[in-house]
């Protein structure tokens, strides 16, 4: 599949193939994409959302008023859920949301998300980033070649000291590194920027390493 190719410095060098891209046809592959994105995106929840039935509440324990005589609704408990300060009904408990998805669906959506962004056109390789020294105005000069505004996933092998400096205060940039880059990650940026070395470490991925 071809990409488009930009130097070091970030200006065009025209389009390359890139063997290895996984290749679709139809919606294979879509479901398991889905499947991924929503099961990371559970996997990320804390789950310690907590509310006290009338139960857990503090106080409570006298009857407000006499049951008969007063002229007013009949009430056991100032911690009824009918009342201010009451225990609240069918609320949230601490619960685990993770979602497990066997292997071969987590390759196959890693492959589909890989082929969708490069078949768009959003994945742009360049052939190293190694900024030095550590300047954000330099980063600021690479990237602003290369894309023009937007959120822009920034995937190497491994970042430099000085690359990750320069890089780490810029909005919307994320880097990550391309053996630990997720199906959600590469699903929701507007634009990847992805190094030479960091593309073959995600084709190799998608050929049968871990995704």
């Amino acid at each position: 599949m071809k990409l488009k190719v930009f130097n070091n410095d970030g200006s065009a060098n025209g389009e390359a193939d890139f063997e290895g891209i996984p290749v679709f046809e139809d919606s294979k592959g879509l479901q398991a994409l889905k499947e991924v994105v929503v099961a990371q995106a559970a996997n990320r929840r804390q789950g310690s959302a907590n509310t006290k039935t009338r139960g857990e509440v503090r106080g409570g324990g006298k009857k407000p008023w006499r049951q008969k005589g007063t002229g007013r609704a009949r009430a056991g408990s100032s911690r009824s859920p009918l009342w201010i300060g009451g225990g609240v009904v069918f609320g949230p408990r601490p619960r685990d949301y993770s979602k497990k998805v066997n292997k071969k669906v987590r390759q196959l959506a890693f492959q589909r998300a890989l082929f969708e962004r490069s078949n768009d056109g959003s994945i742009q390789v360049i052939e190293s980033l190694d900024i030095a020294p550590a300047k954000t105005k330099a980063a600021v000069e690479i990237l602003s070649k290369l894309v023009d505004r937007g959120s822009i996933l920034l995937i190497d092998d491994t970042f430099s000291d000085t690359t990750f400096l320069a890089i780490r205060n810029l909005a919307g940039v994320f880097p990550e590194e391309a053996a630990t880059v997720s199906v959600s990650e590469l699903s929701q940026f507007d634009k990847i920027i992805v190094t030479r070395k960091g593309l073959e470490k995600l084709i190799d991925r998608a050929k049968g390493g871990e995704s």
